[in-house]
């Protein structure tokens, strides 16, 4: 009774909880450094889906958003029914997955690599030199593929013509666009996108290498155990997100290396909107919005099947 009575008295007043409003206060620097993002997002992202409902309308500019037909689901059906539906579809998917089946590993094995190099000055020459095309333009980059493929004077043609064979136009030959297109990407971006694994590399604790060199482990065998099970949490977000995406190609260097001879296999989404539905003399921007929408839910839905899928094997998801 006495002991209760003793931590009753010396027991401490309760203090307070402060406010919200006094807790963002404390650490307002950060609340300033992330409103500008936060900002950026609301402003770019978020306002321009006020204009999306044009998808589901017979949009005239003169009589604005608001004041348009509402045309429901039609823009949608004619765009799944159109005739170059089934080729476009065919050619972003083939051209989304080849670039993912071919350019996703060689950032991973680039990481790995530098991870094991001990020599300073060839590690960093390495890092710059794979790094460097990554800075390059779209613009640029098409241009140097023209000169370098070009079928009278290109420098792999005038090898090529060196051993006795014949000139190829590379940019002409619709089976050879896709291929022309992925790795001309994958020698751009393999330096710059290893920078995130090799951040991933960075965080495996070094014990788990010295034990292993303890135990006779050879260096293919910390890969392997150390090394991959390491950074696969963060390849499968990137996988995620990369799936998020599979229908988003990117038009600018698509159209820059289009032609009319290999359009068969260039023709993309983001390309037979821009000319159907930007650059015709109709301006049918309903049409251009539905298929914008089309491809938002499309990878959307991708995001949410391949994230419970990630999630039910490996229980690494984004959410």
């Amino acid at each position: 009774m006495k002991a209760l009575q003793l931590r009753t008295l010396t027991k401490r007043p309760s203090v307070p909880s402060a406010s919200p409003i006094r807790k963002m206060l404390r650490v307002w620097q950060l609340y300033v450094l992330i409103a500008l993002p936060l900002l950026y997002i609301v402003v770019f992202k978020y306002i321009p889906m006020y204009g999306a409902q044009i998808a589901f309308k017979d949009f005239i500019v003169t009589k604005g958003v608001w004041g348009s037909d509402w045309a429901g689901l039609k823009h949608f059906d004619r765009f799944i029914h159109s005739y170059e539906f089934g080729k476009i579809m065919r050619n972003t998917l083939v051209l989304n997955f080849y670039n993912l089946l071919a350019g996703f590993p060689f950032p991973l094995m680039l990481a790995l690599s530098l991870n094991y190099v001990r020599i300073r000055w060839f590690k960093k020459t390495v890092q710059m030199v794979t790094y460097a095309p990554h800075f390059i333009s779209t613009v640029v980059m098409v241009g140097m593929m023209f000169e370098l493929l070009n079928p009278r004077n290109g420098l792999v043609n005038n090898i090529l013509q060196a051993f006795g064979l014949d000139a190829i136009n590379f940019m002409g030959n619709p089976d050879l666009f896709q291929s022309i297109y992925v790795w001309s990407g994958v020698w751009q971006s393999a330096g710059f996108n290893c920078i995130i694994f090799l951040a991933a590399l960075s965080s495996i604790d070094p014990s788990l290498h010295e034990a292993a060199v303890v135990d006779g482990a050879s260096q293919r065998q910390r890969v392997w155990h150390i090394d991959l099970p390491g950074i696969l949490p963060v390849a499968i977000i990137l996988l995620i997100l990369n799936m998020g995406s599979m229908l988003d190609v990117g038009y600018e260097k698509v159209l820059l290396m289009q032609n009319p001879l290999n359009t068969r296999t260039s023709e993309v989404i983001d390309t037979y909107v821009y000319k159907v539905g930007l650059v015709s003399q109709a301006m049918n921007y309903s049409y251009s919005a539905a298929i914008g929408l089309f491809k938002s839910v499309i990878g959307f839905i991708l995001i949410l099947t391949v994230n419970q899928i990630a999630r039910k094997a490996n229980q690494t998801s984004l959410w």
